[in-house]
């Protein structure tokens, strides 16, 4: 290994439950949305059913992690309250984690409080849209609770972020976002932190496809990558083509994101996603 390359070099483990996982091969995460209004409509599950049908699935198609939302954070989402929010998530993490115990799952809320029933209930990681922006509990809840803590980076809120797109240097911006927000974490004991840079949240197709194409930028902060593409607008928008559609884009775009340098590949389609995994380490052993 050259020095260059040790300097930069990026933390490779997440303690889950006291397990030190390896991200030497990048994970995939599979998204489970407990929500009426995914903006893609083969991602909702909503049935006890569903929601157990899905999970087994994308844990046998080799899904590391299991990302549970009850909160639809696509543009100009519905703003349900925490009450709503919690109840669909309980509901599906006793489904689960009755069914797989062993299953890691991560809980996908900006709320501290919901993230906290997660937890207790079984999740053992916390994935942040706002990057600990939209609840000033976050950063001493994730603190308290001991665990991984995915950070993404996003302006506003679900509502209004498609306005907040104005950037003077978008890459510059992101990293010193996340730069002051780790140091913060470091202070109260955060060891394991994943960033996100947030493609399509607060960002033009444009914008997203800058961070996508300059993703190793980020490798200075030493930390893991998660990139979360999976059928996202700057795909079927660009194609000229529906979500549902999506899926060979999404794959094309996961490739990309693995070359320059993502850890964590956050997908509604766990098989293609593994397989694009196996293909980047017959290129890159």
């Amino acid at each position: 290994m050259k020095a260059k390359d040790k300097i930069f070099q990026v933390k490779k483990t997440l303690n889950l439950r006291g397990n030190l996982v390896s991200l030497d091969t990048p994970a995939v995460m599979g998204i489970l949305n407990i929500t009426p209004d995914s903006f893609y409509s083969l991602g909702r599950q909503n049935t006890e059913k569903e929601i157990l049908s899905t999970a087994e699935g994308m844990l046998a198609e080799g899904a590391l992690i299991l990302d549970i939302g009850g909160y639809s954070s696509r543009p100009n989402a519905e703003d349900i309250n925490t009450e709503i929010e919690t109840d669909r998530i309980s509901k599906a993490l006793a489904l689960i984690v009755k069914e797989f115990p062993e299953a890691y799952i991560s809980i996908d809320t900006f709320r501290s409080s919901v993230a906290k029933v997660a937890i207790d209930q079984g999740a053992c990681i916390i994935n942040d849209i706002s990057g600990g922006t939209l609840d000033t509990n976050m950063f001493e809840t994730v603190a308290k609770l001991n665990v991984p803590y995915i950070m993404m980076h996003m302006r506003g809120t679900p509502q209004n972020m498609s306005q907040q797109t104005d950037y003077k240097n978008l890459l510059k911006e992101v990293i010193l976002f996340f730069s002051e927000r780790v140091e913060k974490l470091r202070i109260l004991g955060v060891n394991d932190i994943i960033l996100d840079p947030g493609f399509g949240f607060a960002k033009t197709a444009k914008q997203s496809y800058e961070i996508l194409q300059n993703l190793d930028y980020f490798k200075g902060l030493r930390l893991p990558l998660l990139a979360g593409l999976s059928r996202k607008s700057m795909i079927y928008k660009t194609l000229g083509i529906s979500a549902e559609e999506a899926l060979n884009g999404t794959t094309a775009l996961n490739m990309a994101a693995l070359i320059n340098g993502a850890s964590i590949l956050r997908v509604h389609d766990v098989k293609a996603a593994v397989e694009t995994v196996k293909l980047y380490k017959a290129i890159h052993p």
